[in-house]
C-alpha cells in the first residue's frame, strides 16, 4: 500500500480578460478496496460555484460555473489518498477464460455492452493483423495474461513516445502509422487492439506515480502530468489495468480517476470561453506525485 498526494494545477492563458462557460472537471476518484480517498481540496480562479454528480460511469464529476471575466483561469487540485494494487501478477482468471478465444458469461455482456465492440475503422486491418502477431498465428491456445503482457509490453517497445499537448487522441491507425503517440494514443490502440479479439477494454485518466521524485529509481515514463491507461475485464480477476506507456500491468504506481468507454468522455478539464479565438495563449498542465509514506498490508 502506498499513501500518496497528488498535487493537480490547470492554468488557461488569454491576451485580455474573457468570460467563460461550465468548464467540467475531473479530479476526485471513488473511495473502493484498492483505493481509499483521505483528503481533497479544490481551488479555482476567478471565483466558480461548483456543483457535483456522478456520470453515466459513476465517476465523480465536478461543474465550475463563472461570472467574472479573467484573463487567467486556474484549477488546482489536491488528493490525499492510499493506494492498493495488486500484490501478485497471477490474476485469479477464471478456468474457462485462462486461454483466448473464450466468451463472457451471457449475464455481463450486457453490462460490457460496447466496451467490447471496436469503434474506430481499420479497414486494412492493420491494427488486427498487429494485434494476431501475439496471439502466436492463431485466435486459440494463447494464455490470455500472456497475450495482454505482450501487447502492453510491445506497444512500449516499437512506438516512440511523444509528448502532445493539443486536445483529442489519434486514432489506432494513425498510431500505428506514425509510429509514435501519447499515453492517451498509446491507450486508445490497445483497446481497440484487444477488442479486436473479443477483450472488454475501457480507457482510464489519472495520474502516475514516479519513485524517482522521492529518491527512488525508476525509469517511468510519462509522469509529471495526467496519465492514461487500459483496463481489460478478465473473468475472475475484474478490471485488470495495463499501462502500454511503460510496459507494465497491476497497477502498483497509478492513481484512476476517471474510467470510460472513449478517451473524450474522461477529460480531466473540458470547457469554453467567449471572446477572441487570437486571446487564447495557452494551457499549462503541472503535477506532482509523492509519496508520503510507503506501508505493506492489505485492503
Amino acid at each position: 500500500m502506498q499513501r500518496l498526494t497528488v498535487d493537480h494545477k490547470t492554468t488557461y492563458r488569454y491576451l485580455n480578460p474573457v468570460s467563460f462557460g461550465d468548464h467540467r472537471m475531473m479530479f476526485r476518484p471513488r473511495d473502493s478496496h484498492d483505493l481509499r480517498l483521505l483528503d481533497a481540496t479544490l481551488s479555482i480562479s476567478p471565483k466558480a460555484q461548483i456543483r457535483w454528480f456522478h456520470d453515466v460511469f459513476g465517476n465523480s464529476v465536478a461543474v465550475a460555473s463563472f461570472s467574472e471575466m479573467a484573463d487567467t483561469l486556474t484549477f488546482k487540485s489536491r488528493i490525499v489518498l492510499e493506494r492498493y494494487s495488486l500484490d501478485s501478477l497471477e490474476f485469479p482468471i477464471e478456468e474457462y477464460a485462462r486461454t483466448i478465444p473464450f466468451s463472457y458469461p451471457a449475464r455481463e455482456v450486457p453490462d460490457l455492452g460496447r466496451t467490447i465492440e471496436r469503434h474506430y475503422p481499420d479497414p486494412d486491418r492493420r491494427v488486427t493483423e498487429w494485434t494476431r502477431r501475439f496471439l502466436g498465428g492463431g485466435m486459440g491456445g494463447i494464455d490470455t495474461e500472456m497475450f495482454l503482457t505482450s501487447v502492453t509490453q510491445g506497444i512500449k517497445q516499437e512506438f516512440d513516445y511523444a509528448v502532445r499537448n493539443e486536445p483529442g487522441v489519434q486514432t489506432p491507425t494513425e498510431t500505428l502509422e506514425l509510429g509514435s503517440g501519447s499515453c492517451r494514443d498509446y491507450a486508445l490502440f490497445m483497446m481497440e487492439s484487444v477488442r479486436s479479439v473479443g477483450l472488454a477494454a475501457r480507457f482510464v485518466s489519472g495520474y502516475l506515480y514516479d519513485p524517482a521524485l522521492d529518491g527512488g529509481v525508476s525509469d517511468v515514463t510519462g509522469a509529471g502530468s495526467t496519465h492514461a491507461w487500459v483496463q481489460v475485464y478478465l473473468p475472475g480477476a475484474g478490471w485488470v489495468e495495463f499501462d502500454p506507456t511503460n510496459g507494465t500491468l497491476g497497477g502498483f504506481n497509478l492513481v484512476p480517476i476517471a474510467v470510460a468507454r472513449e478517451p473524450e468522455q474522461a477529460v480531466p478539464v473540458a470547457g469554453s470561453f467567449a471572446g477572441n479565438a487570437e486571446d487564447f495563449l495557452g494551457m499549462d498542465v503541472d503535477v506532482s506525485v509523492h509519496a508520503q509514506q510507503l506501508l505493506s498490508g492489505v485492503a
